[in-house]
């Protein structure tokens, strides 16, 4: 087993999740670039590639759980280690309850939550060897729901709670998990909802900002409480 630690995140080629991979990279963590893309993965891998740390693409469809498994069983493969997982990838539509389609219902659960829950399955024999962690990006829309965002927010609370009982059931093997939830960010989803005229860039995270948190909690920057939920509000 290799001594880098070694890292997957989720929603890697664009966004929140390319910023994450970034800056993991330059904290010396071999990243795994997972997304749909694999063209905008091998983007993201570009950007990276003179930080002098191993990188691994592998594109997914990670609603699926026979997908979720290969790209354990990959990452494992190429890199002999787990550390992290960073599950950033997410989905959201607006629309009144009224309007939900069944569709749309099993994109923003099968993208927000089931990815994440079958992730996190896959991955725990690798992690419970060693202890690790996993951040699991939320949202503020679990906290203070938006209007039209429901299903998106529904699904982001039901996060909030895997996360905790992540923690507890990880707790004797060396497991942490914490959840993320930033209100408005500065990414390609935010602006197919909403133009800057109902939310000025002013208003909204970079990813960056994002980025940085979850980094910290990965590798031990930031101080957290394993389980919690941290609230990171748009400016």
């Amino acid at each position: 087993m290799t001594d880098t630690p070694t890292a997957i995140i989720t929603g890697a080629g664009s966004g929140i999740g390319r910023a994450t991979a970034r800056a993991l990279a330059a904290a010396g963590y071999a990243v795994v670039l997972v997304g749909r893309n694999e063209a905008k993965l091998h983007e993201t891998q570009a950007m990276i590639d003179g930080a002098n740390t191993p990188t691994l693409v592998i594109a997914a469809d990670i609603t699926s759980r026979d997908e979720c498994q290969h790209v354990i069983d990959s990452t494992y493969a190429a890199m002999e280690n787990l550390t992290a997982l960073a599950n950033v990838a997410g989905y959201a539509a607006l629309l009144p309850i009224s309007e939900v389609t069944e569709a749309t219902w099993r994109a923003t659960i099968d993208t927000n939550l089931s990815a994440i829950v079958h992730l996190t399955a896959a991955a725990w024999p690798l992690l419970a060897k060693q202890g690790g962690t996993i951040v699991n990006v939320s949202s503020m829309a679990s906290i203070n729901p938006f209007p039209n965002f429901a299903i998106y927010a529904a699904a982001k609370a039901a996060v909030n709670m895997f996360t905790r009982c992540t923690s507890a059931e990880g707790a004797k093997k060396k497991i942490k998990a914490v959840a993320v939830a930033p209100g408005a960010v500065e990414t390609q989803m935010l602006r197919s909802m909403f133009n800057e005229k109902m939310i000025p860039k002013s208003k909204a995270l970079s990813p960056e900002d994002v980025a940085k948190i979850i980094a910290d909690c990965i590798t031990g920057a930031r101080a957290y409480t394993s389980g919690e939920t941290i609230e990171v509000p748009s400016p």
